[in-house]
């Protein structure tokens, strides 16, 4: 008899096992894009109405006024631009039309131009889409386009209006955006270095495009900027290891259970908001002051 409660208990001490470390949990669903697809359409769309209510030069008594007229001819269209919702620094402040600071997001001033930035929209733009959802990836477009516009506005001279359009500005945001992606959720990748050199090299390209003549870099680096800092807030990503309560085994220790974000990215999202939110502010009262970036960093400095 006692050998027999013997043999059971050691069986019982064989069947038993600690509880197993957690399952990683499944791997999010890819989304569906079809936000980025819109915005190619729509853009390709203004642009052929733009073209369609074109021949500046016929339009006006000094088509050398066109923009780019020596080198497109009646196909240069900057009063047509404006009309359409061209960033124009004047019409902005002295006629309240704030609408330009995002309607020149859709508008592109040539075919180059536009199959260029469509280009960009496609291979930047689908990949973040189909990771992070439409929504975030509409909000980082929108506000890195704003961005790009306060910025381009700060640079124009009153003297000297020009017109400035093309979705650039929320491209380099969306570039920008894969780089704070990148630094906050840098626990899950695998190459990071790879990685980082091979971003920083694109990033670095594009922007010495825009030193290119009748290229607004301007919008470029206030996109870029914007969408450095909004990645931070909109592309957190759980920390490597984290598992979901839901995805965790009966009998396994919860208290070992890492947090879902380390402390750097609450500290990263809490200083990026307030980057944001001084730079959009700063940058809306210099532009209705009807102050130039220049004057502006220029005064820092004295």
């Amino acid at each position: 008899m006692g050998k027999m409660s013997r043999v059971n208990h050691e069986h019982d001490v064989e069947a038993w096992r600690p509880p197993s470390h957690p399952p990683p949990p499944p791997l999010p669903e890819p989304w569906c894009s079809w936000l980025v697809p819109l915005i190619f359409l729509a853009c390709v769309a203004l642009f052929i109405h733009s073209m369609y209510f074109n021949d500046c030069p016929s339009h006006i008594d000094q088509p050398e006024k066109c923009f780019m007229y020596p080198q497109l001819g009646k196909f240069s269209f900057q009063p047509m631009l404006r009309d359409l919702g061209g960033l124009d620094r004047r019409l902005i402040v002295e006629n309240g039309q704030k609408w330009r600071l995002l309607s020149c997001l859709w508008l592109h001033a040539g075919v180059i131009h536009l199959v260029a930035n469509m280009l960009s929209l496609l291979l930047t733009g689908f990949r973040l889409e189909q990771e992070f959802g439409f929504l975030r990836i509409g909000v980082l477009y929108v506000f890195s386009g704003l961005g790009g516009s306060l910025l381009s506005c700060l640079h124009q001279d009153q003297a000297k209006p020009t017109i400035s359009v093309g979705a650039s500005g929320a491209l380099f945001g969306l570039l920008g955006s894969m780089l704070s992606e990148l630094i906050t959720n840098w626990t899950i990748y695998a190459n990071k270095c790879v990685a980082l050199t091979c971003l920083l090299f694109i990033i670095a390209l594009n922007l010495a495009l825009g030193f290119l003549p009748n290229v607004d870099n301007s919008a470029h680096i206030g996109g870029f900027l914007a969408g450095f800092f909004l990645g931070f807030l909109v592309l957190v990503r759980p920390q490597y290891g984290y598992v979901s309560k839901k995805h965790i085994p009966a009998g396994y220790d919860v208290k070992k259970k890492k947090t879902k974000y380390k402390l750097y990215q609450h500290a990263l999202c809490l200083i990026a908001l307030l980057i944001l939110i001084a730079g959009y502010a700063v940058g809306m009262i210099k532009l209705y002051k009807g102050e130039r970036v220049e004057n502006i960093l220029l005064s820092k400095l004295n």
